[in-house]
């Protein structure tokens, strides 16, 4: 694996062992081929053991899988469940994505990351540096949401725990408080808690009132002030499937993966040889371990299903994970051009429960030549957390109603078509939840589990956390067997500077 610029970026040894199996090699079946799935299918077939990945729906990449659709104006297209942020702090992410692409030429970097608050307030970090703690300083010198005066206003005393952010010790401190509570504490201005920290807190599709302020505080030392890789970011340069995953899904296949595409696992069951057995399709398949890598929703169920897999509190602990609310991206394809100024991506405050808003033509060539050809654009709209109860016709219209108000020229575009995607499948990291998340290893040594739900000890988030799980669920697999496994990276574990970090563990007593 490659780290980025950061020179402080943490290196995660591998466990010792043989390079490769040798002799009969292990057959590991993989449930779930979203970003954990594939990263431990990767992991293991690498290592030359016989990896089956079981996958319901027909194609790769879970939550960012992509699926053909066809326009009202006869246009083929892909249609997906949004747009996703590949930061350059997702060395393991990466990693996995340089199997096939060494120089990461499916990915375009995008120029800004800006912030609008519908009171008129905006920022912007293209300028900002990226080391810390030079990258704080230009935030609070070039942002216009929060100055020299919102920063000595603040509770210093509350603001410490940010200053060195160790897993799991932020979990000790903070995991009982809400992020919406710990802002408030430490008085941060209402303007810069729109644009700055909400913004962080809703990208895990989770009202601030709801999450735990350790995941929050955690996400700020991964995106500024524990790393130097910045807060720009990369996005495909095409849609999932084309850039991503047919790759990906070619150079498992070229090193002997099995991929079962459009199969349910319907239970599982340990067996008395040592090996867990599945239930697909009526047939009982016999494994020697298994990776569990689903989303919160389909590991519950497969659990429910298999009475002897865990023990009781491993099982009631899965029992008890909970979704996020449900989350709305609605693609539209416009009759006109948006204004060439506007940026490709935008995050969002104020403007009811629009979040963010992209154009995608600005970086993904399949809506880039549509737009060509038509001479419109490409716009996505996101809204989190929003109402489980909620009418989904209103709420469309109403995100709409809010690109009129963000981007005025669009109110005499004509809707060429439009595609409403409501999903309620994220995991919530809701105030006191984190000690009772599962971690990679179970009960049973041959079951391990992967995904962006599993609780880890190193400082990764959302995409990133699913492929470094997936990595350590293969690294845990690969040790029984005496095989070397994959050494990882991740941004700082701590605090970079020394007198801050005894500063905040001052704060501690």
């Amino acid at each position: 694996m490659r780290r980025g610029r950061d020179r402080r970026a943490r290196r995660v040894p591998a466990p010792y062992g043989r390079e490769r199996v040798t002799g009969t090699a292990p057959h590991v079946g993989v449930i779930g081929a979203g970003i954990a799935g594939l990263a431990a299918a990767t992991a293991l077939v690498e290592r030359g053991v016989r990896v089956t990945l079981y996958e319901r729906e027909h194609s790769l990449g879970g939550r960012l899988a992509g699926w053909p659709v066809r326009l009202a104006d006869g246009s083929p297209a892909t249609m997906s469940r949004g747009f996703h942020a590949f930061f350059r702090q997702y060395y393991n992410l990466r990693g996995l994505l340089r199997r096939v692409d060494p120089e990461l030429r499916m990915l375009t970097g995008v120029p800004d990351y800006p912030l609008r608050h519908s009171g008129g307030t905006h920022d912007s970090f293209a300028r900002v540096p990226r080391t810390p703690p030079w990258n704080a300083l230009g935030f609070v010198a070039l942002s216009p949401a929060f100055g020299w005066r919102d920063l000595l206003r603040m509770n210093p005393a509350a603001a410490l725990p940010l200053l060195d952010v160790r897993v799991p010790r932020v979990y000790e401190r903070l995991d009982g408080v809400s992020a919406a509570e710990f802002l408030s504490r430490i008085r941060f201005p209402e303007a810069a808690h729109h644009l700055a920290f909400e913004v962080f807190s809703r990208s895990f599709f989770a009202d601030p009132r709801e999450l735990s302020a350790a995941e929050l505080v955690l996400m700020f030392h991964i995106y500024f002030l524990g790393s130097s890789e910045g807060l720009l970011f990369d996005v495909p340069a095409e849609p999932f499937p084309q850039a991503l995953w047919e790759p990906l899904g070619r150079y498992l296949e070229k090193h002997g993966t099995r991929l079962s595409l459009g199969t349910a696992v319907d239970g599982v069951e340990p067996d008395e040889g040592g090996g867990p057995t599945v239930t697909v399709e009526g047939r009982r398949l016999r494994h020697d371990a298994l990776v569990l890598a689903l989303d919160t929703g389909g590991l519950r169920r497969l659990v429910a299903a298999s009475p002897d897999l865990g023990d009781a509190p491993w099982r009631c602990a899965v029992a008890r994970l909970r979704t996020a609310p449900p989350f709305l991206v609605s693609r539209l394809w416009l009759d006109r051009p948006v204004a060439p100024d506007r940026a490709g991506f935008l995050g969002t405050s104020g403007y009811a429960s629009l979040d963010n808003v992209s154009v995608l033509e600005r970086w993904e060539g399949e809506a880039a030549r549509w737009a060509h050809r038509t001479g419109g654009s490409v716009v996505e709209l996101h809204a989190y957390a929003l109402d489980p109860g909620a009418d989904r016709g209103a709420e469309q219209e109403r995100l709409v109603a809010q690109l009129h108000r963000v981007y005025p020229e669009t109110r005499h575009a004509r809707i060429i078509d439009a595609r409403h995607e409501w999903r309620a499948d994220c995991p919530l990291f809701p105030v006191g939840g984190f000690t009772g998340r599962p971690t990679v290893r179970t009960p049973d040594p041959s079951v391990v589990l992967a995904g962006d739900l599993v609780r880890t000890g190193l400082p990764v988030a959302l995409m990133e956390r699913a492929a470094t799980t997936g990595f350590l669920a293969a690294n845990a697999l690969l040790e029984r067997w005496g095989v070397r496994g994959h050494a990882l990276w991740t941004v700082p574990e701590k605090g970079r500077s020394a007198s801050l970090r005894a500063l905040a563990r001052l704060g501690e007593h």
